[in-house]
């Protein structure tokens, strides 16, 4: 009979494994009733605008699109309303957006139906998962994200998604002169999106004093953002371009 005292466990390699890429995420998928409308765009137009990434291998860009032309990923589109129409407004750019809340997908594909858009794309996925990869380095030519969970209690902060791994990871996928676009509506996460990208190795920021630049005419107004003005609230919005 073995004395269990004197067996010391080898960690395996799946926990190993399970250990060195466990992080804390950055959303909360919430279990928000989705329309009968939302459902039924999942199912029918998930074929037609929405890419499987569950096997996680590397995606043909170019094929999905049917098409070469510059990338844009945008993480966390919400309902895709404005998402949407920057796509449409900028038919020269391939659209890529990920999101993990099912009633913002099936919203966003509908809209994309109604304009009859070819240049997007929706994946509902986890989007670190999918910046690690499945894009492949220097394929990006801008990622956005705009109005991120800002996690406002202290104890909380830790899972805001702008920090210095994040922008470690997608670093690489950008082409030389490519653009990190980012927006907040709570100055201190703001901050922390500044901090985190002017200490960041190889990127540039093009605000003219080194801080924030004016709402970018690109980026449409909310009706969301257009409430918050009405009420006095700040917005911040930030371009950094990869050297």
């Amino acid at each position: 009979m073995t004395d269990n005292k004197d067996v010391q466990e080898t960690p395996s390699a799946e926990s190993s494994e399970k250990k060195k890429d466990f992080r804390i995420k950055s959303f909360v998928v919430r279990a928000g009733r989705m329309t009968e409308g939302q459902i039924r765009a999942i199912e029918e137009l998930g074929p037609k605008y929405m890419v499987d990434v569950e096997d996680l291998k590397p995606l043909d860009i170019d094929g999905i699109f049917g098409r070469s032309a510059p990338l844009v990923v945008e993480i966390g589109f919400g309902m895709g309303v404005s998402f949407v129409q920057m796509a449409k407004e900028a038919p020269q750019y391939n659209f890529l957006g990920i999101e993990v809340h099912p009633p913002g997908v099936g919203s966003a594909l509908k809209l994309i139906e109604q304009e009859k858009l070819s240049n997007v794309k929706v994946i509902k996925f986890d989007a670190f998962e999918v910046l690690k990869k499945c894009l492949k380095p220097q394929s990006v030519d801008i990622l956005q994200i705009f109005f991120p969970d800002p996690w406002p209690k202290k104890r909380h902060v830790k899972r805001r998604l702008i920090n210095d791994d994040f922008v470690k990871l997608v670093a690489p996928l950008f082409k030389s002169g490519g653009q990190f676009r980012m927006a907040t509506d709570w100055e201190d996460y703001a901050v922390q999106m500044l901090d985190v990208l002017s200490r960041a190795e190889g990127f540039t920021n093009t605000s003219a004093d080194g801080t924030y630049i004016p709402r970018p005419s690109w980026r449409p107004l909310t009706k969301f953002e257009q409430r918050g003005q009405r009420l006095g609230h700040g917005v911040w919005d930030l371009v950094f371009v990869r050297d």
